[in-house]
């Protein structure tokens, strides 16, 4: 009868070890970003962004707290948190201008609370990137926006 409980418990406890390393492996999640408004035209225009010292303020405010994480990568290099990030974005749906294929690549904008990749992206175009677009529905609407320091 002793055994058969050693063992049980061993079991449990090798359980919750490894689920504790899996826990400290997974990066700290995001801040909390506002809900983003629809936009209802395929590619809407980035609004006039105030005049301001940092990066920061001048992105615009549509933006989702993550996408800065992910546009301080992409203006990197990288390393990206999934293996997709950087691949070609096809612009099978055209709602992109039409460019040569390889022109615009696609990064994951991070979804707090998800454990896939969600629905927001950066999509860019050339390289290294002069044109930038966020979409928050997975493709279906972007909005253009422009960042500091970029060739544009």
């Amino acid at each position: 009868m002793r055994r058969p409980l050693l063992l049980l418990f061993a079991a449990v406890l090798l359980a919750a070890g490894l689920w504790g390393i899996n826990e400290l492996q997974r990066p700290p999640a995001p801040q909390f970003a506002p809900a983003l408004s629809q936009g209802t035209a395929a590619v809407e225009a980035a609004p006039a962004a105030a005049p301001t010292a940092t990066a920061r303020d001048t992105l615009p405010a549509f933006l989702p707290a993550e996408a800065r994480q992910t546009i301080t990568l992409i203006k990197r290099g990288g390393p990206f948190p999934h293996r997709q990030d950087g691949s070609v974005f096809g612009n099978r749906e055209q709602r992109l201008p039409q460019r040569p294929r390889g022109y615009y690549r696609e990064y994951t904008v991070e979804t707090p609370g998800l454990s896939h990749r969600g629905a927001r992206r950066i999509v860019t175009g050339g390289q290294p990137p002069d044109v930038w677009y966020y979409t928050d529905d997975h493709y279906d609407t972007f909005r253009s926006f422009k960042v500091p320091g970029s060739v544009q």
